[in-house]
């Protein structure tokens, strides 16, 4: 386990954000587990997103970029299977040590990564466009 726990560290990268002594125990989670992962993960997420519009929005394409907004943060939000296969892209990065201080408190850490993950998403908007295959 030591091993996977090295290389997963390593792996990920840096802390992304300020992690001061001000710091809440969710912030510097976030910042120095979440956050790095959702980087490392973001091209994965991109076509994940976009194999989720082809399966249930392929009208999505059409949208005006508000409505592709809503539907990016709607999608992530309401449809609980999605959100739980996206929080597992993201667990599935975590150290041993990371797991266990997350289940301390899953549900505000959850919180905090969905909201990240939605606006990452839509902060690359342009990139859900149709594709000529």
């Amino acid at each position: 386990m030591e091993n996977r726990d090295a290389f997963i560290s390593e792996f990920r990268g840096e802390t992304l954000g300020t992690v001061t002594n001000e710091s809440s125990s969710d912030e510097i989670f976030q910042n120095q587990v979440i956050r790095p992962i959702l980087k490392l993960q973001n091209d994965l997420f991109i076509d994940v997103f976009r194999n989720y519009i082809s399966k249930y929005k392929n009208d999505f394409y059409s949208y005006s970029v508000e409505k592709k907004l809503a539907y990016i943060e709607n999608s992530i939000q309401k449809d609980i299977k999605f959100r739980n296969s996206l929080k597992g892209i993201v667990i599935g990065l975590f150290t041993i040590h990371e797991y266990n201080e997350y289940i301390k408190n899953s549900s505000s850490l959850n919180k905090r990564m969905m909201n990240i993950l939605i606006e990452r998403l839509k902060n690359q908007v342009q990139l859900f466009e149709l594709q000529e295959e």
